[in-house]
């Protein structure tokens, strides 16, 4: 079930207040807008964020690509669930889609915060840094900044896009993919166990569950695509943008991907090697480990971390 502020046609787009731009990225060619949308009950705006991300070109559309471009004509609701709403728009008719539209609604001040451009800092996280600022920072989470990973596990949302589920995982594409595209394929390892919120809980218990992620979405994507082994970049975040432990599946010739950054990306590979040579069942390497990443300065860590490591 969508926020009944989120726009579904493009009349309802239309209503969107432009406050202002809070990044834009020449790689992905993709801009982010803050802005708000009408109360449903007329009583007021509420805070919204909109990214717009220019689709794959189509070779067959080349011949006619110096034509005029005018405004959206159309919009199609691929999918709205929780706070999360994602379109596809036309510039034109007799065209490909030329537009990915995201839009959550309501936007939090966490929200903003992450789509705002941000000067990054590296940080050293120790175990003790891990245990003093970042865990009680991922304790304070209230479930509804899950729910939505939450309504997938439990049947209530997304269930026609499930490729693969069992009683340990969902695999499922990534709302960053058009489903259509090849060379930017990109899904999304979704597990039960909501004990496992990042990497710093993985152990060497869950070596089997990774495996079989692995397995999984080899076997899936070499189905339904023909990519075979050796085709795939499978990578997990720290730290992640949401706290319920996840496995990102993309195309390896997908370079597009802030994402896949150094640090912040750890190879599902190198993760299973790690727990292959750990000896320990309970306390194992990534409780041990110094983990060193890229922090924005908009990030609700930023200033605990930062204060730390001065």
């Amino acid at each position: 079930m969508s926020h009944p502020a989120a726009p579904k046609t493009l009349e309802a787009l239309r209503s969107f207040k432009f406050e202002k731009i809070l990044n834009e990225d020449s790689l992905t060619h993709s801009v982010i807008f803050l802005g708000s949308l009408p109360e449903p009950d007329g009583d007021g705006d509420i805070q919204a964020i909109i990214r717009l991300e220019k689709t794959a070109l189509d070779p067959a559309q080349m011949p006619g690509i110096f034509h005029s471009l005018s405004g959206i004509e159309r919009v199609e609701l691929e999918q709205s669930t929780d706070i999360y709403t994602w379109m596809f728009g036309w510039l034109g008719p007799g065209r490909e889609r030329d537009l990915k539209i995201n839009i959550i609604c309501p936007a939090t001040e966490v929200h903003i915060r992450k789509y705002t451009k941000q000067e990054q800092l590296i940080v050293r996280e120790t175990p003790e840094l891990y245990e003093r600022i970042v865990k009680p920072y991922i304790d304070a989470f209230p479930p509804s900044r899950t729910q939505w990973a939450e309504n997938i596990l439990t049947g209530r949302s997304e269930q026609e896009k499930v490729l693969v589920s069992n009683p340990a995982f969902m695999i499922l594409p990534d709302m960053k993919w058009d489903r259509k595209t090849l060379s930017s394929l990109y899904l999304m390892a979704i597990v039960q166990d909501r004990s496992i919120r990042s990497l710093r809980d993985i152990r060497k218990s869950h070596l089997c569950l990774l495996q079989d992620i692995r397995s999984e979405a080899e076997r899936i994507i070499l189905q339904r695509w023909g990519l075979g082994k050796g085709s795939l970049r499978m990578f997990v975040h720290y730290q992640p943008s949401y706290y319920h432990f996840h496995v990102h599946i993309v195309n390896a010739n997908y370079n597009g991907l802030l994402g896949m950054s150094v640090g912040q990306a750890h190879l599902l590979d190198d993760i299973i090697s790690l727990l292959e040579i750990d000896v320990n069942e309970n306390s194992g390497v990534f409780q041990k480990m110094t983990l060193t990443y890229g922090l924005g300065d908009q990030h609700g860590l930023y200033e605990g971390l930062k204060e730390a490591l001065v």
